[in-house]
């Protein structure tokens, strides 16, 4: 038997993935977590074979959950489920230690994908994003470097806080930071980035197609 946990706030999206779960060959057990509290009780109740995880969830919300469950059990596969676009956060919270990335819309067929490639112990990232990361790293693409692909994933998750206009103690509260680390972060994103203040880093932003997404800020290369 196969243990799948869910751990996702909205209860449509559980019983979405569940029945995609249970359309697939083989015998699945699914249990559901509406928190990230949840989801570590019950990681250290019972051992599951693949976590399905929303990054954006109460109690949550940051790469640290990648780690809180990997320390409770080393070996389980996680597939990362978020509305946050894929191409923006997919290779931070792999190089994490996360198995799988893939956004909440996409078809039935990518999920279904998605979770037999991590149950059989394979990363899986879309095919769309993974030709976009070797066009990256072969430097096949045509246009000015991006600067905002160099961005670690905790820059990342600052930046999109920033850009929301939330002060630098908001932001240290919601990702469990001290506000010096913060004021760290914020100090490398804007020199990675050659910008001064948060209204250029908006409009540098702008500039590169970084867009509105679910209220996050997103990027497109």
């Amino acid at each position: 038997m196969i243990h799948v946990l869910i751990a996702d706030d909205h209860s449509i999206v559980r019983l979405g993935i569940k029945q995609i779960i249970c359309s697939l060959p083989g015998n699945m057990h699914v249990t559901e977590a509406k928190t990230f509290d949840e989801t570590i009780s019950s990681i250290e109740a019972q051992h599951f074979d693949l976590l399905i995880l929303d990054i954006n969830m109460p109690g949550g919300n940051n790469l640290q959950m990648i780690q809180a469950v990997k320390l409770r059990q080393p070996d389980i596969r996680i597939l990362i489920c978020s509305a946050y676009e894929e191409i923006m956060y997919a290779l931070g919270y792999l190089q994490t230690g996360a198995d799988g990335y893939i956004e909440k819309n996409s078809p039935d067929d990518d999920f279904k994908t998605a979770i037999n490639t991590v149950l059989a112990g394979e990363r899986y990232i879309s095919r769309a994003v993974r030709e976009q990361l070797i066009n990256k790293y072969t430097k096949q693409q045509d246009h000015r470097p991006n600067p905002f692909s160099v961005l670690s994933g905790r820059e990342v998750e600052v930046m999109n806080l920033l850009t929301k206009g939330l002060p630098l103690i908001k932001i240290a509260e919601i990702l469990h930071l001290q506000l010096t680390t913060v004021s760290t972060y914020k100090a490398r994103i804007f020199e990675k980035t050659g910008v001064k203040n948060v209204i250029a880093l908006v409009e540098k932003a702008q500039m590169y197609q970084v867009a509105s997404h679910s209220g996050e800020a997103v990027v497109k290369v």
